[in-house]
This record gives structure tokens, sequence and C-alpha cells, in this order.
């Protein structure tokens, strides 16, 4: 479904990606790990048009999309849940989530909306609040909901349980597994190294701009270096 080739993106003169490479299949849930500043998130970025490669190509069922604009992307059936969920802090519940439609046909809006409260019942009860009202969980649901909004048929998930209390990361993960079996590829950038290669089938190893490790996800559990690096011991 996606294949990534080759990228390297610059920060100006800070070589941020090096060369990376990699797939992922429709119906996986694929990780990205790596200590902070391993270039997870700019490969998201990159993915999603928000920053470009000087070389190579992204590929998204089996259309470049390397040069496309963002809103083209998620037309396509991409879309990117960021870090820090960046909500529209001065617009209601409701209002994101319609603003997460706008690829999509106005007539059957407020079904799609109806199908995210389904799914995340908290955003039902909030509805009317204040996007920057809710708390950290909440927003994530929220930012999630708004995704799920343009019908992604791969959704990437960047640090999804950052600042969440250890219940909340559960039922986020919880989602995230109810989501791809529903018919949802994902690829998951996750500090949480253990959770993530716990609901992944595959993961990928990132250091200093490039992988270094491509195995299976049970693999990688029990590999001793990932273990020592990102999983405590």
């Amino acid at each position: 479904m996606l294949k990534v080739e080759d990228i390297n993106v610059y920060y100006g003169s800070i070589h941020a990606i090096k060369g990376v490479s990699f797939e992922v299949a429709q119906g996986e849930i694929v990780t990205l790990i790596g200590a902070n500043g391993a270039g997870k998130s700019t490969i998201l970025k990159t993915i999603s048009g928000l920053l470009r490669s000087k070389t190579g190509s992204v590929t998204f069922k089996d259309e470049d999309i390397g040069h496309m604009a963002s809103h083209n992307i998620v037309k396509r059936g991409l879309a990117h849940v960021p870090e820090g969920r960046r909500a529209f802090l001065q617009m209601s519940v409701a209002e994101n989530l319609e603003m997460g439609n706008y690829t999509q046909p106005k007539a059957t809006m407020h079904e799609r909306i109806e199908q995210v409260y389904q799914r995340f019942p908290r955003l039902k009860e909030r509805r009317k609040q204040f996007a920057g009202t809710l708390s950290g969980g909440e927003q994530q649901m929220l930012a999630m909901g708004r995704a799920l909004m343009s019908q992604p048929k791969l959704l990437m998930l960047d640090e999804p349980s950052m600042g969440l209390a250890p219940l909340l990361v559960e039922q986020i993960f919880e989602i995230i597994q109810e989501l791809n079996a529903g018919g949802v590829t994902i690829l998951l950038v996750e500090q949480n190294a253990h959770m993530a290669l716990t609901v992944a089938n595959r993961g990928y190893v990132l250091e200093t701009g490039r992988i270094v490790a491509s195995e299976s996800a049970e693999t990688l559990l029990e590999d001793d270096a990932v273990r020592k690096a990102y999983l405590g011991g």
C-alpha cells in the first residue's frame, strides 16, 4: 500500500533523513521506533506532503505522491494525526470533526460524525465544548476522529500516547487495534516502543535518520539490543 524509497530530507543544512526505505502492506500495523530526534516524525511529515525529500519516491496505492499537495494526499485515502494532536482549540468538538470532512461529500458528513461518536462516546458527550477545554486523552480521541472523517485507507499516528495516563494509553491502543481490524492500515510512530511492538505486525528501528533494523514486531521485542535501547531492559 505504501512504499518509501531512498528518501533524504533536510532542515536547511541538517541532513535529517538519510536514505530511508520501507514498506507498509495493506492491512498491517507497522511501527517506527527510535529515540527522540531519530527522524520518525519527519518521515511521517514527508509522506503526508508537509516536507519534501531531495531524492527517492513515496508511493501510495501505486501512485507517486512525493510531490503532491497534502490535501490531495488526504483525498487519496492517507490521513496523518500529528504529534501534539493539533486540535482547533477555539472550535467545538463537532466543528473540529466537520473540518476533517473537507475532502468528503457534505451530504454524508453527519453520518460519518455519528460513526466517530460511536467509536468515541466521550466526544459525543463533549460535542459542544471547545476543544481547548478537553483533557489530553479526549484531544487525542478528537484528533483521531477528525482524521477518520476523511475515510482513510492508511492512518499515520504520531505519538498517540504522549502525555496520557496508563489507562488512557491502553484505551488508545485498543482503538488502534479495532481500527485495523475494521480494515484501516496503520503506520505508527510511538515513543512507547513496547506498546507499539505489542500491537504491530512489523517494526523499523531508526537511529539518527537511518533505518538500522527491520523485523517482525515479535522478533524486535525479543532482540537484546532493541530491548536495552528502547524497552528498558
